[in-house]
């Protein structure tokens, strides 16, 4: 059944607002070498982060290891986003100055609007309220047990934790490189902010981000992108009041910012999966409509293996996804090729 429109009103969206900070780049660092599962699938070698831990102190190591057990770089993240902090001095500062119901409430993650009375009440300790969260949060690999820690968990003893793991990092791993991080967060924040004024916003997420679609939500009104270099090649997605939070990888000419001829990893994945015969043709046939892994070996008159081949290529290049058992194109990828070409040349 067809629905016609008489409101006259377009689709509402989001607004898009960039930040970049040495103290998100610091806990995101923390939560890395404390992920052992995602370790080997960074762009830096498990051999980079074997010596990292190495060369920490004990004591930084034993704070580490706490970090791992009870998740507390999460902790870390909440507190970030309270305020734009100037240096790791304000932040520590910020976090000793907190009341105990004020480090837990913003320490518990936003779920929703819905819960934000029960998130009160399980930051003033009540059982049922905490109880609640575990529920509503099941689904979620960590956060029962984060929020029961953070419940729990004796204010000054998290503060001092908070304060020693992040102050260790910063001086172990962030001063010794600092210029360079800087200038790499910086570099990648200004290309990006040139090029949302090129895009919409759901066009600009896409891209910033390697290939993520994120669409308008209820109750989300803006979009938050925080480069990362440590994380690359992930984006790592969060949640806070009305807003959506993506730090996503800095791409490949802003970790050589002094050279302007080095191009993005993705724009040069995209053109050279583009630049074959096959893959035009698929690429055609999915503007066209979305379509299974049979129907295009029937449409192409070519065997299952080869269509398949072609299309990892195409997903690799994030061209082509995956929705409901079909292959579809991300026809904004496809689209944004142009300016990104004219980002390129420009840069």
């Amino acid at each position: 059944m067809e629905v016609f429109s008489t409101t006259g009103r377009k689709r509402e969206t989001y607004q898009v607002e960039m930040k970049y900070s040495l103290l998100w780049e610091c806990a995101l660092g923390i939560a890395a070498i404390t992920n052992n599962r995602l370790l080997n699938s960074l762009d830096r070698p498990t051999s980079y982060w074997k010596d990292v831990r190495t060369s920490l102190s004990v004591d930084l190591q034993a704070e580490l290891d706490y970090v791992e057990k009870n998740n507390t770089w999460k902790a870390l993240l909440q507190l970030l986003h309270q305020k734009d902090f100037s240096s790791l001095e304000a932040f520590s500062e910020y976090i000793n100055n907190l009341t105990e119901r004020e480090l837990i409430y913003q320490c518990i993650p936003f779920i929703s609007k819905n819960y934000q009375p029960i998130r009160e009440q399980a930051a003033d300790k009540k059982l049922e309220a905490i109880e609640q969260l575990r529920e509503a949060t099941k689904d979620n690999p960590f956060f029962p047990s984060y929020i029961s820690f953070i419940c729990k968990i004796d204010a000054q003893q998290l503060k001092q934790h908070l304060i020693i793991v992040m102050s260790g990092w910063y001086k172990a791993v962030i001063e010794p490189d600092l210029e360079n991080l800087k200038s790499i967060l910086q570099t990648d924040a200004c290309a990006k902010e040139k090029m949302k004024k090129k895009m919409e916003p759901e066009e600009f997420v896409e891209w910033a981000t390697g290939g993520i679609k994120y669409m308008p939500e209820p109750s989300v009104y803006k979009v938050l992108l925080i480069p990362q270099y440590i994380y690359r090649p992930w984006n790592i997605a969060a949640d806070l009041e009305e807003t959506k939070v993506y730090y996503y990888p800095v791409s490949n000419e802003s970790l050589s910012p002094s050279d302007k001829y080095m191009p993005s990893n993705f724009l040069v994945l995209k053109h050279k999966a583009l630049g074959d015969e096959v893959r035009m043709r698929i690429v055609k046939l999915l503007f066209e409509q979305s379509r299974t892994l049979q129907e295009m070996t029937e449409k192409l008159a070519l065997g299952k293996s080869t269509i398949h081949h072609h299309l990892k290529i195409l997903r690799s290049a994030q061209l082509v996804g995956i929705e409901e058992g079909k292959y579809v194109l991300k026809t904004r990828a496809i689209m944004s090729l142009a300016k990104e070409l004219e980002q390129y040349f420009q840069q």
